[in-house]
């Protein structure tokens, strides 16, 4: 066994069901472009906006940083449920998550840019207005 890793999944199963993840173009996200696109906004796709840090939706001209944030990853109040096992590795990913999140919309509001984070479970139709409103206002 010199050399080889171990794995932090507790089964091959959930191995490949973590990496099949995708950590940009989900389904909320295309949703909520593509509302975005067909009222004439463009924008960059998953654009860095801290050194390691990258916005979903990005309106560089607008300083308006898109996030739209898993319900699982992120820790989302209503719908998180940590897993029934390897309980402790999950919850300081997902704090460790929360914690990147905040101190990234700190940063960059300092920064002067505006952040809009939702969650995945909000209809992509709210989004997209709340998004819409905010860019028109500052350009």
């Amino acid at each position: 066994m010199s050399g080889e890793k171990i794995s932090w999944a507790t089964s091959d199963g959930t191995r490949r069901s973590m990496q099949a993840n995708k950590s940009r173009d989900t389904k909320p996200e295309l949703a909520v472009r593509r509302l975005l696109h067909a009222v004439g906004l463009r924008y960059r796709v998953n654009h860095p906006v801290l050194p390691r840090r990258t916005a979903d939706i990005v309106f560089t001209r607008a300083k308006v940083a898109v996030f739209i944030d898993g319900c699982f990853w992120h820790g989302c109040p209503a719908h998180y449920q940590p897993p029934s096992t390897n309980r402790d590795y999950w919850h300081e990913k997902v704090t460790k998550n929360s914690e990147r999140d905040a101190d990234t919309t700190a940063r960059l509001l300092r920064s002067g840019w505006t952040v809009l984070r939702f969650w995945e479970h909000e209809p992509p139709v709210d989004v997209a207005g709340e998004v819409r409103s905010q860019v028109r206002l500052l350009t």
